[in-house]
C-alpha cells in the first residue's frame, strides 16, 4: 500500500512541476524584442498597438489550439508574452463594443470564418483547449457593421469520436 501511495505522490509531483514549467513565458518582460523572436522564430502575425507598440503572434491555427502573443513597446522591449486562446482572454471581449479589428488584434486570424445570411452575422471561430482537457471552439458573431454582437463556445467536433469520419 505504501508503494502505491509513494508512486502516486511522485507522479503528482512530476505533473505539478511539468505544469509549472509549461506556464513560464519564453522570455521575461523587459527583454529585447529580438530575444522573443530568437526563441519563437519570426512571428506569423503582427499588429499595431496604441502608443506605437506591436503585438507579435505565433498561432498554431487552423489545426492547433494555441496562439502565443508578445506585446512589444515602442522602444522594442517585451511587455508580456502569453497564450491568448483561453477562456479568461476570450471573456475580455465586450459585446456591443469590440469590433472585428479588436478581435483580430487580440486573438489573431481565426481558423474559420462563416457568414449566416438569415442572421446577417459573420462568425469567426478559434480552436482552443480548456484546462488542458476539453477541446472547444470559441466563436465571435459580428453584425454587418463589424460590431461584436455575441459569443459562443462549443465542443470541437474534430475531437468528438462520433464525428471522426467527417474529418
Amino acid at each position: 500500500m505504501l508503494n502505491r501511495f509513494a508512486s502516486f505522490v511522485m507522479c503528482t509531483a512530476v505533473v505539478a512541476v511539468a505544469g509549472c514549467a509549461g506556464s513560464q513565458p519564453p522570455v521575461e518582460a523587459g527583454a529585447d524584442q529580438s530575444a522573443v523572436i530568437a526563441r519563437l522564430g519570426p512571428p506569423k502575425e503582427t499588429y499595431d498597438l496604441p502608443g506605437g507598440g506591436k503585438r507579435l503572434m505565433w498561432p498554431t491555427q487552423p489545426m492547433g489550439t494555441t496562439t502565443t502573443a508578445a506585446d512589444i513597446d515602442a522602444s522594442g522591449k517585451v511587455l508580456s508574452v502569453r497564450q491568448v486562446l483561453l477562456d479568461n482572454e476570450f471573456y475580455r471581449a465586450e459585446v456591443g463594443k469590440w469590433t472585428r479589428d479588436d478581435v483580430l488584434v487580440n486573438f489573431g486570424r481565426p481558423f474559420e470564418t462563416s457568414y449566416y445570411t438569415r442572421m446577417k452575422m459573420q462568425v469567426w471561430s478559434y480552436r482552443y483547449v480548456e484546462n488542458n482537457i476539453q477541446h472547444l471552439i470559441f466563436s465571435f458573431y459580428f453584425d454587418d457593421q463589424g460590431i461584436l454582437r455575441q459569443t459562443q463556445r462549443a465542443p470541437d467536433p474534430k475531437f468528438d469520436p462520433s464525428q471522426r469520419n467527417l474529418f
